[in-house]
């Protein structure tokens, strides 16, 4: 008798494990809408995985540099965050009309990644946000610079690779501006020798 309750207890367990290791339904903005463009969006899976990519990087940009406005330090921080709101934000605004136009759903909400640098600037004030939020800006910058780079070549739709054309201009000038004060914090930073 207690082996077979033994037995019967195994398979159970064995057979709720099973149930349980299915792959759940994820919660990142940025896959969700990825699934849905698969099947609704007229241009090819690397264009429209681009402009999702590039709208949760945006939201991003904007919620950032309004955390530098209000958490910054340095003038330069705060200036440089209402520069990311105010270019992100054009930007961001031209990639909604885009998308419509080729009825590629965007996030409404910041991929996993994207939240992440944001939860890792909360609480943070002063110089430590400061330095904390312009490597991010650096790192993120080199990073938006080659997708657009990239987009603007390969980009298979025309509209696409133009948008992504006209943007780099203005990432590659944001990646020199935080390069800049990138600098500057760290020699602010450094011990000076007599």
């Amino acid at each position: 008798e207690n082996i077979r309750l033994f037995i019967c207890l195994c398979t159970c367990s064995m057979t709720f494990q099973a149930c349980n290791s299915s792959p759940r339904k994820t919660e990142d903005s940025v896959e969700t809408v990825e699934e849905i463009n698969d099947s609704t969006a007229i241009v090819k899976k690397d264009d429209s995985e681009f402009l999702v990519e590039a709208a949760s990087g945006g939201m991003m940009e904007v919620q950032l540099g309004q955390s530098a406005q209000a958490n910054g330090y340095s003038q330069r921080i705060k200036n440089f965050g209402a520069m990311m709101v105010r270019d992100h934000s054009k930007a961001n605004e031209e990639l909604k009309a885009l998308a419509a136009s080729k009825n590629v759903t965007l996030p409404s909400t910041l991929g996993k990644d994207h939240q992440r640098h944001v939860n890792h600037l909360k609480g943070l004030k002063g110089d430590a946000f400061d330095r904390s939020y312009i490597n991010m800006m650096v790192e993120d910058h080199k990073d938006d610079v080659k997708e657009f780079e990239d987009a603007s070549e390969d980009a298979t739709d025309p509209d696409v690779k133009a948008f992504a054309a006209k943007t780099l201009p203005v990432l590659r000038m944001h990646l020199d501006s935080a390069r800049v004060i990138h600098k500057a914090l760290n020699l602010a930073k450094a011990p000076r020798t007599m």
